[in-house]
C-alpha cells in the first residue's frame, strides 16, 4: 500500500526534472491538517527548491497509508530519487520534522506536550473596582442605536433579548461572570446578527450572540496559538498601552471574546487584569495580536461613550447601510523599531531590530528604552553586551564580536538567545542566567559545549551537527530539554533520526522503503 502511494510522487519528480539533474530529495509533512513540500534538484539552479513539484493529492495518499500502517497523524516524509529511477522514502512521525528558512535542518521534539509560560500568567493581579455602568451602559447603547438609526434613515434590526436564564446558562459554560455592563447590553439585544447578517456596531466588529460567544470561549479555551518550537521558543510578548494593564499574555481564560472582525481578530472583555488594569476593560486579541494584546477602553461603558463621541463630532462615514466610525489618528510613540537605532530612543520602545548595520553597533543609547524586551541584530554586530545588563530584554539576538558573555550573567529577564560570533565564546556565564528557556548557538564558535549540560531550565537548543556530537560525545544534554534543531542545511532524515536517537528519542520504528522506477532508457 505504501510502495503504490508512494510511486507516483516518485513519478512526479522525476517528470519535473531539469535536464542535467543528478539527484533529487522531497521533504514533506503531511496529514489530514494538509501537505507541505520543500526540496529540489541537484546540481542546484537558481533556488533550491525551484522546479519541485508539490503532489498534494500523492502525498495526502501517502500520508493515508502511513496513518493506517503504522498510526502516524501527520507524518515526516522525505524522497530521494536519481535519474536512474532509484528512490528511497524514510518516514517518522512528526516528532521530528524539518525545518526550513534561516534555522534549516530538522527539529525534533521530546515532549509534544510541553508549552513555554506566558509571562502574564506570573504578573500581579488588578485590585480595582470594575469602570462600567449597567445603568449607564443601557442607556447609551439606546442612545447609539438611535443615533444610528437617524443616520441610516431607519431603525437597525436586532435579534430579541437574551432572557435572565440564558445569561446565567451562558456563564455558567463560560465558567465566569460577564462584566455587568456587558450583561446588560444582552438583555437588550442577543448580539446585532440577524440570519447570518451582522450590524457591526462595535466599530466594524460583529457582536456575537450569547452561544457565539461561549463556543468561540470553548474553541480558544483561553490558549496562545503554539507555532511550533522553531517559531516559539524566542517568542517575546510585549506589554500593552497603558502598561500593565493587560497580562502579557497570547490569550488568557479571563479575556471573553464578545465581538469579532471576522478576521481572525476580536474585542474581548478582560476579567483577569493586571495590576493597574479594570475588571471588564476591552481588549483587541487575535491573530495580529501574538506579540501582545491591546488595550482598547476601561470598560463596555467607556468604549460606547466614546462612540457616541464621534458621532456627535460628525467623526463617521455611512457606507451602503452600514456606519463606520472614524477613529482619530493616534500620536503613540513606538513600541516596536525596525532598521536601526534611532537618534531620539522612545521610552516606550519594547522591541528593536537592527537590520545591516555597518560596523560595530553601540548598544549604550537603549538604555533609554526601559521596557526593551526584545533586542535583535540582524546582520549586525556588536563588541559590548554591557547595555543590555540592566534592560528587561528577554529575545536576544546577537552578532558578538568578542567572546564576552559576561554582561548577561545573572540577567533576571533573559529567555533566550541566538548567538553568533566571529572568536569562540565562553559559555559559562549562561549558567547564571535564572530564566534562559532558548538556545540557538548554531552559527557561533563555543569553547566548551559541556556547559550546557549545565543549563538545568533549558527547554529548546538548536547546534549543528559538529556541536551536537562534541556535546554528547561528553555525555552532556541539559536535563529539561523538551525541543532542539539539529542546524545542518544538508542533513538528512537518516541523520536527524541518528541524532534524535541520542537524545533519547525512541527512532526503531523509523520506515525506509526503496525501490527502481522503469527508465524511458529501460
Amino acid at each position: 500500500m505504501v510502495d503504490r502511494t508512494l510511486r507516483p510522487i516518485v513519478e512526479a519528480i522525476a517528470a519535473s526534472a531539469p535536464s542535467g539533474w543528478t539527484h533529487a530529495v522531497l521533504h514533506s509533512r503531511a496529514g489530514r491538517g494538509g501537505t507541505s513540500a520543500t526540496g529540489g534538484y541537484s546540481p542546484r539552479k537558481d533556488r533550491w527548491n525551484s522546479g519541485l513539484p508539490n503532489p498534494y493529492r500523492e502525498l495526502m495518499a501517502l500520508a493515508e497509508a502511513l496513518r493506517e500502517d503504522r498510526g502516524w497523524e501527520p507524518v515526516s516524509l522525505e524522497i530521494q530519487c536519481r535519474p536512474s529511477g532509484e528512490y528511497r522514502l524514510v518516514a517518522f512521525n512528526d516528532a521530528i520534522s524539518r525545518v526550513t528558512g534561516t534555522g534549516s535542518g530538522f527539529q525534533a521534539v521530546l515532549d509534544p506536550d510541553h508549552r513555554l509560560p506566558q509571562p502574564g500568567l506570573l504578573q500581579e493581579p488588578g485590585t480595582a473596582a470594575p469602570a462600567g455602568d449597567p445603568e449607564l451602559a443601557r442607556t447609551r447603547f439606546r442612545a447609539f442605536l438611535e443615533r444610528r438609526a437617524a443616520i441610516l434613515g431607519h431603525p437597525e434590526e436586532l435579534p430579541p433579548p437574551a432572557t435572565a436564564a440564558a445569561i446565567d446558562e451562558a456563564e455558567r459554560r463560560l465558567g465566569r461572570r460577564l462584566p455587568p455592563d456587558l450583561r446588560a447590553l444582552y438583555t437588550i439585544a442577543d448580539g446585532d446578527g440577524v440570519d447570518h447578517e451582522h450590524r457591526y456596531l462595535f466599530q466594524g466588529n460583529a457582536w456575537l450572540s450569547l452561544e457565539s460567544l461561549v463556543a468561540e470561549h470553548a474553541e480558544s479555551a483561553g490558549e496562545r496559538p503554539w507555532y511550533g518550537w522553531d517559531l516559539e521558543w524566542d517568542a517575546v510578548v510585549l506589554d500593552a498601552t497603558p502598561a500593565d494593564t493587560v497580562r502579557r499574555c497570547g490569550g488568557h481564560a479571563g479575556w471573553l471574546r464578545f465581538a469579532t472582525s471576522e478576521d481572525g481578530n476580536y474585542l474581548a472583555v478582560d476579567t483577569a487584569p493586571a495590576r493597574d488594569g479594570r475588571p471588564g476593560q476591552i481588549i483587541r486579541t487575535g491573530r495580529d495580536y501574538d506579540d501582545g494584546p491591546g488595550h482598547v477602553a476601561d470598560s463596555v461603558t467607556s468604549l460606547l461613550g466614546h462612540y457616541l463621541e464621534l458621532l456627535d463630532q460628525g467623526a463617521y462615514e455611512k457606507r451602503g447601510d452600514h456606519i463606520a466610525l472614524l477613529e482619530p489618528a493616534c500620536d503613540h510613540a513606538p513600541r516596536e523599531i525596525i532598521s536601526e537605532i534611532p537618534d531620539e530612543v522612545p521610552a516606550t520602545l519594547q522591541a528593536i531590530h537592527i537590520n545591516d548595520a555597518p560596523g560595530h553597533v553601540d548598544l549604550a543609547p537603549l538604555t533609554a528604552a526601559p521596557r526593551l524586551r526584545r533586542l535583535h541584530l540582524n546582520r549586525s554586530a556588536t563588541t559590548d553586551l554591557t547595555p543590555v545588563r540592566d534592560l528587561p530584554v528577554e529575545s536576544l539576538r546577537v552578532t558578538l564580536g568578542t567572546g564576552d558573555l559576561t554582561p548577561l550573567a545573572g540577567h533576571p529577564h533573559l529567555a533566550s538567545l541566538d548567538l553568533t560570533t566571529t572568536v569562540p565564546a565562553d559559555l559559562t556565564p549562561l549558567r547564571t542566567v535564572p530564566h534562559l528557556r532558548g538556545l540557538d548557538l548554531s552559527r557561533a564558535a563555543v569553547l566548551d559545549p559541556a556547559v550546557l549540560a549545565d543549563l538545568t531550565d533549558l527547554r529548546y537548543l538548536s547546534l549543528t551537527g559538529r556541536q551536537w556530537t562534541a556535546l554528547l560525545d561528553k555525555g552532556g544534554v541539559p536535563p529539561a530539554l523538551t525541543a532542539a534543531c539539529l542546524a545542518d542545511a544538508d542533513a538528512t532524515l537518516d541523520d536527524a533520526l541518528a541524532w534524535a536517537a541520542r537524545l533519547g528519542l525512541d527512532t526503531e520504528n523509523a520506515l525506509r522503503v526503496t525501490g527502481t522506477l522503469r527508465t524511458s532508457d529501460g
